[in-house]
Parts: C-alpha cells; sequence; structure tokens
C-alpha cells in the first residue's frame, strides 16, 4: 500500500482483529490494487471527503492558552495559539503537548530552547505567554518549514533551524522545552545549557534522568507524563 499509495491511506479495524486498509483514489487507483492484492472492495464517498480530516483536528484549552486550528473560532478572552495541522508532529491535541504547556505556564518568563519542535506549537505558546528570545531546533526540514509557517501566522517571532542535535551543540537558554522520546531526553541532557528543562514525550512507566539535573516536579494524563527539572 505505501508503494501504491504514498500520499497515504487509511487503516480501519476489521471483525475478527482484521485490518483494513483504505485509499481514497480512481479507477486506475482501484485495477492497481487488485493487481496487487488479488482483489478489493470499492464503494463511493461523499463529496466532501477531501475536507473530512478536519473533524479529528479540535481546539484544546490549557489554562489561558486555546489551541486550534485556523477554521475554529478561539474563546474569547483566551490567548490564542492558531496551528495549522501538517506533517510536522504537534497540534496540541496530544496529551504530552498539554501537558508541557500546563508546566510551561508556571515558568518565570525568559528565553526558550525548543529542542524537537515539530510543528512549533510550544515556542508559538511560549511567545504568546511573554517568554523571549526563543530558539526552535529540528532535525526536520518540514518541522523547520511548519515552524516558521505558524510563527507567522501567530505574529510571533521564533528563531528556527535545522539541526542534528546528537552532532551540534546547543544554545544557551533559561529554559528548555523537550517533547521527544524518553530515549532522546537522555541522550540530550549532557548536551543542555539551560536552568530548568520541560520533557515530556513518553509514558508514565517511563523515567528519564535527565544529566545534571534533578526532577522537581512531574504531572501525568491519559497514560503520559511530563516532568518539570532543575539543574543542580
Amino acid at each position: 500500500m505505501l508503494e501504491l499509495f504514498p500520499e497515504g491511506f487509511e487503516e480501519h479495524g476489521g471483525e475478527g482483529g482484521a485490518l483494513e486498509l483504505a485509499a481514497y483514489t480512481n479507477a486506475a487507483g482501484e485495477e492497481r490494487i487488485w493487481q496487487a492484492f488479488g482483489g478489493a472492495a470499492a464503494s463511493d464517498v461523499e463529496e466532501d471527503w477531501q475536507d473530512r480530516w478536519r473533524q479529528f483536528h479540535k481546539p484544546v484549552r490549557v489554562g489561558s492558552l486555546w489551541i486550534g486550528p485556523p477554521w475554529e473560532t478561539p474563546d474569547e478572552g483566551a490567548t490564542a495559539v492558531v496551528i495549522d495541522p501538517g506533517r510536522a508532529f504537534g497540534t496540541g491535541g496530544h496529551p504530552t503537548t498539554q501537558l508541557c504547556l500546563e508546566l510551561l505556564e508556571g515558568e518565570e518568563r525568559g528565553s526558550v530552547l525548543d529542542v524537537g519542535c515539530g510543528s512549533g506549537v510550544l515556542s508559538i505558546a511560549a511567545a504568546k505567554l511573554g517568554f523571549d528570545p526563543i530558539v526552535a531546533l529540528d532535525f526536520d526540514p518540514q518541522a523547520v518549514e511548519a515552524t516558521l509557517r505558524n510563527a507567522d501566522e501567530n505574529g510571533v517571532v521564533v528563531d528556527v533551524a535545522l539541526a542534528d542535535l546528537r552532532e551540534e551543540a546547543l544554545p544557551t537558554a533559561k529554559l528548555g522545552l523537550a517533547n521527544i522520546a524518553a530515549d532522546a531526553v537522555v541522550a540530550l541532557g549532557p548536551k543542555l545549557r539551560t536552568a530548568r528543562a520541560i520533557t515530556s514525550g513518553y509514558l508514565v512507566s517511563d523515567e528519564p534522568e535527565l544529566e545534571g539535573f534533578r526532577r522537581e516536579r512531574r504531572i501525568q494524563s491519559g497514560g503520559w507524563a511530563a516532568d518539570l527539572h532543575v539543574r543542580q
């Protein structure tokens, strides 16, 4: 299916634990499926199929912050962070993002380093909350592009750069943000040059140690965890 439809397809759970794979295509694509798999079921789709993916992206509230897509209306009086869902990770809907934002809102304002910025949601939220300056790094060019675009659309300034965190030195900041995997958090520790750090991207069962820091606070939601670390 990846070879036939590299632009994407859907997975659905079927009866008896079976997995159904579905692609939006035309007659030529249906013929390719038949040739590859020896059979397929076809049905017409509704005219609005191209826009139905939007139903999966709903706004969320985290304290004073409203995070949502551009087709939704922000809550009155909330600090709006408008994120256009794209190929980069981070729309605000995942518990790890919300946990990071909850910890972020309680931090003293200052400089921020966002490691693995994804869509830029954490960097943009930090800017909206009054943190400055903000540096956002990611190894994925699509993430850098998404962060630049979303920052511009939100009217905030974020210094975004492409960087391989395994090879390059990290800039100094007062607060570090890293919503990444647990093993990546551990690897980040020796390279991080911040006074404090907020990390997430892992389950409650994971307890990554950040070298040179002590964990001051942990919060959790839906089986996911986020930690606030203070340099020792």
